[in-house]
């Protein structure tokens, strides 16, 4: 039986018409923490132009490659293995996207994330990181800060990021930011960019 996330449903098509916008001319996208692998399959569907690298911990792959076989899509490779902060697989890709990781990660993860991005996507490349984000230490609506106290009640280490600490912390590995667009649920899809020299 197929992993399944309600909110994956909810927020792939307004996800997706930032990523035909932005994307457009991509040819291989990383997907890290791909979860459920719905986003994998949508947006391969939607995107046949490209190649779409799914990529997750050791016990998601199961439920990502379930998805991928009953989609048999032939420009979404079948699922690797990524801890961020592990050894990163040889790859190469010129875009990537993230969905509602940066706030289930430890912050030592999500730094992990932008210096590896840094190093490996090329000049102009573009990193879509989309979930909830504080803006100047404050959050954006009541929901999100109460989703913040539950994230660090059940881990310490986790918790809604903050958009001045993510820029500065991609600032130091040549990442800038492109673009932010609000999404449904008080969500934000942050788009970067490596730098071109």
């Amino acid at each position: 039986m197929k992993p399944y996330s309600e909110a994956c449903e909810r927020n792939q098509q307004p996800i997706l018409e930032v990523l035909l916008k932005e994307f457009a001319s991509a040819r291989t996208v990383l997907e890290i923490g791909s979860g459920t692998g719905q986003h994998a399959v949508y947006f391969g569907r939607a995107m046949p132009q490209l190649v779409w690298q799914p990529s997750d911990l050791p016990e998601n792959l199961a439920g990502i490659a379930a998805w991928l076989q009953e989609a048999q899509l032939t420009n979404v490779r079948a699922p690797i293995v990524l801890d961020v902060q592990g050894a990163w697989p040889d790859l190469e890709f010129d875009h990537a996207f993230s969905a509602n990781t940066a706030h289930i990660m430890s912050w030592p993860a999500v730094c992990a994330m932008f210096e590896q991005l840094g190093r490996r996507l090329p000049p102009g490349g573009r990193f879509a990181l989309y979930g909830p984000f504080s803006e100047g230490g404050h959050h954006v609506s009541e929901s999100n800060a109460r989703f913040d106290q539950w994230l660090r009640a059940r881990d310490p280490a986790s918790g809604v990021r903050d958009l001045e600490d993510l820029k500065a912390l991609a600032a130091r590995h040549g990442l800038a930011l492109l673009g932010l667009y609000p999404m449904p649920a008080n969500n934000r899809i942050l788009i970067w960019a490596k730098a071109s020299s």
